[in-house]
């Protein structure tokens, strides 16, 4: 797994004073998807991460100043933080892969022990609840059709391209094609 913090951008806000938001790339198993999460969440994370495994140190939750520069260098930080977490825990916390959006390994047996991010949510309620409604062994489309089960879509489209004198016409002048 690699993570990175490309950008972050200002966010204005009606009901409380703006804020930043960072953008995190997270590329895993060839696959990159993004999140973005304010500092407080950063915060939130790291206090919760440090019950469980050794945390690097996190970027000052106090910033004198919200010029580009300062923000810049907390973005790096934030980015390094991220990248250490990664690379000190052999098996990664349920609670930061929840933080990164990305999905449960059955490879990682330490991501349940150190709880969910959301700590309401069950044990539980995190696995599959339903059970597979139909199962192939193999491949339906590769097989040959079975002679007792016909295709019905492509019966039905070959007999209107080749029998539309079949089907009823409501109008005589108009042929009707389905």
């Amino acid at each position: 797994m690699e993570v990175y913090i490309p950008s972050f951008r200002y966010e204005e806000s009606d009901l409380e004073r703006g804020y930043t938001v960072f953008k995190i790339e997270v590329l895993m198993n060839g696959r990159k998807h993004f999140v973005e999460k304010r500092y407080s969440e950063f915060h939130a994370l790291h206090k919760k991460l440090k019950k469980c495994i050794k945390t690097p140190e996190i970027p000052s939750k106090h910033v004198r100043n919200w010029v580009p520069k300062v923000l810049e260098q907390r973005r790096q930080g934030l980015e390094t933080y991220l990248q250490a977490v990664i690379l000190e825990n052999e098996e990664l916390p349920k609670l930061f892969l929840d933080f990164l959006n990305v999905r449960h390994l059955p490879s990682l047996p330490k991501a349940e022990s150190c709880g969910s991010f959301d700590e309401t949510e069950s044990e539980e309620s995190s696995k599959l609840s339903h059970q597979p409604v139909l199962l192939f062994l193999r491949d339906p489309y590769v097989l040959p059709a079975a002679s007792d089960f016909p295709n019905v879509v492509i019966e039905g489209v070959l007999h209107g391209i080749f029998y539309p004198h079949l089907h009823p016409r409501k109008n005589k002048k108009t042929p009707q094609y389905f």
